[in-house]
């Protein structure tokens, strides 16, 4: 729980505040697409959106890391860079950053006070989101960022995020099938909620997307004469470290200049993709006017940090270390990306540990991670609405019945403790994945 001390006019010692409590009277609206709760409550405000030059990004999966990849060059250029995204792992001001740093639980606290007094008791209460999302504006504006990058937070079109009207650059990093109780069934449904972030006539740039959501981005960017852009991934020239191939100006790039070379700090070969995305969004900026050198691009990639995703971790049991993978895979196309980078060390078997919520598509994600003689440990999402573990177990087996071992357990670290009892290190390899939700309990409270 985050906690933060409030100066109280006429009182001589400070109160603590709890930011769940701040937070909690929002929290029973929970999704609620819409955006005129949110444009009423920022107009409240002074509209503070109007004043932040905006990179909006969307997408199934990706956006996290591209929004990273972003905040963290263009802070290395020299501009005072807002970052909003979500979910957080363990602090709520993970949300918001300004040159890579959260908020302070002061600001925060007092940020949220701000929006609360600004909310018209007549109208309809704003969601949670709504709420933070207006908190986060007012502070960038406040605090005067030369740009902001923001992230959806679901969908696209009735998102909170999605009241900027002339963004610099739009992205859209991937479409696959998630959400679709929101969204709609098909991917096609989901590509025309995401694609309702594009404005008339600013620039798009767009991942590599499925053949139906491809066609209604290229459709709604036709119908808006927004130029659109898509970059080819970048190549792997050595380990860990990447080609990007410009295409801004055409054949006016020297040749020896055409190229970027660049150490990628995120794991995964998806990450050749979403880097991609993060230069070509940056070259639209540059032909903006924005200042951004080769060094800044390539510094900026090698600082970038955005935890939970692909990391390794050491796990200490009797005296020994042993290795940990985390990544807050939550979907099928995120489990894929997962599998194949754990491929990619011939382990002759993979331990699972797991814990999913009840509303994603289970049986799809144990297709995308699961093969023959692995182990499989479920645990619980603390504080979450998770999968009926049993039920899990089942899907489990039905998914792939050569599974060396499935059990479930009551807290993620027991898991993890018998999950490398009975492991032989040298040749299998510990993941704990599932859920965003997880990974983070697992940081905030591991020892």
């Amino acid at each position: 729980m985050s906690y933060t001390y409030l100066s109280i006019p006429n009182s001589q010692f400070p109160i603590t505040v709890n930011i769940d409590s701040l937070l909690q009277p929002f929290q029973h609206f929970g999704v609620n697409l819409g955006l005129s709760r949110i444009v009423k409550l920022l107009a409240n405000l002074g509209n503070p959106h109007h004043q932040v030059p905006v990179i909006h990004v969307a997408g199934t999966n990706g956006k996290g890391s591209v929004c990273a990849y972003l905040s963290s060059i263009l802070t290395e250029a020299g501009y005072r860079t807002g970052r909003y995204t979500s979910p957080h792992l363990v602090d709520w001001t993970e949300r918001i950053c300004i040159n890579e740093q959260p908020i302070d639980l002061e600001n925060f606290s007092q940020l949220i006070l701000q929006v609360q007094a600004a909310i018209d008791k007549e109208q309809e209460s704003p969601t949670q989101f709504e709420v933070i999302t207006a908190a986060a504006w007012l502070y960038f504006a406040q605090q005067k960022v030369d740009i902001a990058v923001v992230e959806v937070g679901l969908g696209g079109r009735l998102d909170a995020t999605n009241v900027c009207n002339q963004p610099l650059v739009t992205v859209i990093t991937s479409i696959s099938r998630e959400h679709w109780q929101q969204l709609g069934p098909t991917v096609a449904d989901i590509a025309r909620e995401k694609a309702g972030i594009i404005k008339a006539g600013c620039p798009v740039v767009m991942g590599l997307l499925p053949a139906d959501a491809e066609k209604v981005v290229i459709s709604r960017s036709l119908e808006l004469q927004s130029p659109i852009f898509t970059p080819q991934p970048a190549k792997e020239i050595n380990p860990g470290w990447a080609e990007y191939k410009r295409w801004g100006d055409g054949e006016k790039i020297e040749e020896s200049k055409s190229t970027i070379k660049y150490l990628l700090p995120l794991k995964g070969q998806i990450q050749l993709t979403n880097s991609a995305l993060a230069l070509a969004t940056l070259e639209i900026l540059q032909q903006q006017g924005w200042q951004i050198s080769e060094s800044a691009i390539i510094n900026g990639i090698g600082k970038t940090k955005w935890p939970g995703r692909m990391q390794w971790f050491r796990w200490k049991k009797h005296d020994k270390n042993y290795q940990l993978l985390i990544d807050g895979a939550h979907n099928p196309a995120a489990a894929a990306v997962l599998r194949n980078y754990v491929d990619s060390f011939n382990k002759k078997n993979i331990t699972w540990v797991m814990g999913m919520l009840a509303t994603k598509d289970h049986a799809d994600i144990f297709q995308a991670l699961l093969k023959t003689g692995d182990k499989l440990y479920l645990v619980p999402v603390p504080d979450s609405n998770y999968a009926n573990l049993d039920e899990l177990k089942k899907i489990a087996f039905e998914t792939c019945p050569n599974l060396g071992f499935c059990s479930t357990y009551s807290d993620v670290f027991l898991a993890l403790d018998a999950a490398f009892t009975s492991t032989d290190n040298t040749d299998n390899l510990v993941v704990l994945c599932g859920s965003l939700y997880l990974i983070g309990y697992f940081l905030g409270n591991r020892e």
